[in-house]
């Protein structure tokens, strides 16, 4: 490949629309070009490393036993109503019509269609267990799209779909994936975690998630300094704290005529935050409830769509609000409600004792508040919060500490859900018909390209993973139409290197040093080789790798002997 012959297109200011590192360094480097909101266009540069990460993605699913195929982007209605996602999907759900005014959607995901494949194509137990897979395109109608292709509307994804006659073989398939899943993050040279997760708008039984480690990632993952446990914040388990004390302070109200946050309002009482309690206003299927938690603390939303009545909740109504328990946003309580509401306390809140809350009269707070004595014991107590640094894991080992990390690929066990709802069957051993089950399994391909660079760069650039990198080497020519014997040097290294199967560039564009290197450091090419009068004089060729700071001379076999390497 000769940079003379590419579309290499790199520019020196960081876009000023670009939040995180690697949207500013695929958009600098040329890599990618916005058509709208949510969607790119990939570059001959990023379809090279997007090329990359697929292959691996593509060998180790072969290895793992897994059967490629290809699926429609573009899905039918009828399928989506089949198992109820039509509505439930949501707004990320791009509703089409076709001249005929027929509803389709631009697939977000593939359940549907697999399993309307696997119930005209398999049939029996004996055709079990089986995996398919596809790298396809799919496409979320995101909120807000942002990080470049962090999060775009548009995006390449594997995902793969087992089916099985039971538990056990769907256990083993799930193993399987997990494996299959290390190897690929561990052979793209990235820093990742496996972490328990939320099963979400997929559903299904189990769940993993794997998370590059990066400080700009959206989610937060909680892990033991004590043990190998790791799990997705939105499940990771506050325990119970030790049982409450008894009282030792009297029933007090506060004026608070301006402090309508729990920092405020213990700012000016002079306490420590964890002494206040704060009042969450929701409205579930049995009616109006209000959720306490600690002040320090925050409620999880997917905690709390567990307790009972509350899988569709919704944020309170000021009028709601008012109603209930006579009182604005920020001074709301447990204390003497209007009508009758539902109080959920956190684990945490349970546990406390002369603590402050709301007096559900605008301008105060009550302190000294304690439960039985001043007001009845929760309806329902449940872990509703987000774990917080220094927490004891889940596991009794240690403690837990926050780390960011960037998803970029899940494991599910979904059971029969898919399956039952859309008449999948299969006969078993016995001749009788039964719904095998399912697995699901999906690598963000795309995503996986910008998470490398958010944990790979420095201040002149990306820093490529080797398997991962446009060109494993680029050779440059200094000067390389002033002296044909630097050009011919240049050419038969650059021949002789992708001979011997390392992939190499050859930048005859002529340009100056210090653009030139300037370039090659921008767009991650991991080892440089310079091809000069000078060095051919010598006898050698200056070498640098991409993450040393010095360039060394070296002489022909030794340069092979360390590309090789």
């Amino acid at each position: 490949m000769r940079l003379s012959q590419f579309h290499l297109r790199t520019v020196k200011e960081t876009p000023a629309d670009a939040e995180v590192v690697s949207h500013q360094l695929m958009l600098r480097a040329g890599m990618i070009r916005k058509l709208a909101a949510g969607l790119y266009t990939w570059s001959p540069l990023g379809l090279r490393v997007l090329r990359k990460v697929e292959a691996v993605v593509r060998e180790e699913m072969n290895a793992a036993g897994a059967i490629e195929l290809l699926m429609p982007s573009i899905q039918p209605k009828e399928l989506w109503e089949e198992t109820g996602r039509w509505q439930k999907f949501g707004g990320q759900l791009l509703k089409i019509r076709d001249r005929k005014d027929a509803e389709y959607c631009y697939g977000p995901t593939h359940e549907e269609v697999i399993t309307d494949f696997a119930r005209n194509e398999l049939s029996s137990y004996k055709q079990l267990p089986v995996n398919f897979y596809q790298i396809q395109t799919k496409f979320r109608d995101e909120i807000r799209p942002r990080f470049g292709v962090m999060r775009a509307r548009e995006f390449l994804m594997k995902d793969a779909y087992s089916f099985h006659v039971d538990e056990a073989s769907l256990a083993d398939e799930y193993r399987n994936m997990y494996d299959t899943y290390g190897r690929i993050f561990t052979r793209l040279g990235l820093k990742f975690r496996a972490v328990f997760a939320d099963t979400g708008a997929i559903g299904g039984n189990a769940s993993h998630e794997f998370q590059v480690l990066a400080e700009s990632g959206e989610d937060a993952i909680a892990f033991s300094d004590g043990s190998d446990y790791t799990a997705n914040i939105e499940l990771a388990e506050a325990l119970a704290p030790a049982p409450r004390q008894s009282a030792e302070e009297g029933l007090r109200k506060i004026e608070t005529p301006t402090q309508k946050t729990c920092e405020d309002v213990a700012a000016l009482m002079g306490i420590a935050l964890d002494r206040t309690v704060k009042s969450v206003a929701v409205m579930g299927e049995n009616g109006f409830a209000l959720v306490l938690v600690r002040g320090d603390h925050v409620v999880n939303e997917v905690k709390l769509r567990k307790v009972a009545g509350l899988a569709d909740y919704r944020m309170a109504t000021e009028a709601e609000i008012l109603e209930h328990l006579g009182a604005e946003p920020g001074f709301l309580g447990p204390l003497q409600p209007r009508a009758a509401v539902t109080v959920i306390a956190d684990r945490s809140v349970d546990a406390m004792r002369d603590f402050v809350v709301g007096a559900n009269e605008n301008g105060y707070h009550v302190a000294g508040v304690n439960w039985a004595r001043d007001l009845p014991e929760a309806d329902i107590v449940a872990d509703v919060r987000n774990v917080v640094a220094g927490d004891p894991s889940p596991d009794g080992k240690g403690t837990l500490g926050i780390a960011r990390g960037i998803e970029v690929g899940h494991v599910f066990q979904l059971g029969r859900k898919y399956a039952e709802s859309m008449g999948c069957t299969v006969l078993d051993m016995a001749g009788k018909a039964t719904v095998p089950m399912m697995g699901c399994y999906g690598i963000g391909v795309s995503r996986i390209v910008a998470a490398a660079i958010e944990q790979n760069h420095d201040a002149n650039g990306i820093l490529w993973p080797e398997a991962m990198a446009p060109w494993q080497v680029a050779v440059c020519v200094i000067n390389p139409k002033n002296d044909a014997a630097v050009a011919a040097a240049a050419e038969t290294l650059h021949r002789e290197l992708n001979a011997a199967g390392i992939d190499t560039v050859l930048d005859d564009r002529g340009l100056r040093p210090g653009q030139m290197f300037a370039d090659i450091e921008l767009v991650g090419v991991p080892h440089r080789v310079v091809v000069s009068e000078r060095g051919l004089a010598a006898g050698t060729f200056e070498y640098r790798a991409r993450t040393a700071a010095d360039a060394e001379q070296l002489d022909r076999e030794t340069l092979f002997a360390r590309l090789r390497g």
